[in-house]
């Protein structure tokens, strides 16, 4: 089977396998993925972190962002525009609290609101990815839309650090292998609960 029809039927299981998680279920994962987080070395040396803000069907990161502001790091989390995807710091949770919504619900910085890019400055040291599947050896299947696999791509061409990829999904979520193709970008270590 072609890498895409694959990746397709892959991302339609996983979302029926989702639904059936109830809220419990999604928080006590979550919950046991910040620990596993907050046990990594690579997290606890970073400075900057970056970190998807998710939706009801993913880890759930508000705690993962809270932790951020109270270890004093400092975060950065995506906007999105058109196809392309960068990260902006988030100053506090109040600034957390106060981001408008996108279409796909969200939360989002504001496009016309002027942000620190962190491709721009002191680039990032951590970054936590979202995705659909994963596999142990560090695979990830995304939502289709390439955003993190291109911003990763620009962020090796502009900067010569690599940040450390960390990817966090519930234990439905791993996968004995999945379809990957040359534009995918490996992570460094996958985070279930």
């Amino acid at each position: 089977m072609a890498v895409s029809p694959a990746k397709s039927a892959l991302r339609s299981k996983i979302k029926n396998i989702l639904k059936n998680i109830s809220s419990e279920e999604k928080k006590t994962q979550s919950a046991k993925i910040l620990e596993k987080l907050r046990a990594l070395k690579q997290y606890q040396d970073s400075k900057r972190i970056s970190v998807y803000l998710s939706t009801d069907d993913e880890i759930d990161t508000v705690p993962i962002l809270k932790d951020i502001f109270d270890m004093k790091k400092e975060a950065f989390v995506p906007r999105y525009h058109g196809k392309n995807m960068e990260m902006v710091k988030l100053k506090s949770m109040n600034d957390y609290e106060t981001l408008p919504l996108t279409k796909w619900n969200i939360k989002q910085p504001s496009i016309t609101e002027c942000r620190e890019n962190a491709l721009e400055t002191g680039g990032l040291d951590f970054m936590i990815l979202p995705g659909v599947a994963f596999t142990i050896n560090g695979d990830r299947l995304g939502h289709g839309m390439g955003y993190y696999d291109e911003y990763l791509r620009k962020y090796f061409e502009a900067r010569n650090t690599r940040p450390y990829l960390v990817a966090v999904g519930f234990k439905e979520q791993i996968q004995e292998n999945i379809p990957t193709n040359e534009q995918d970008v490996p992570v460094d270590i996958v985070l279930s609960g």
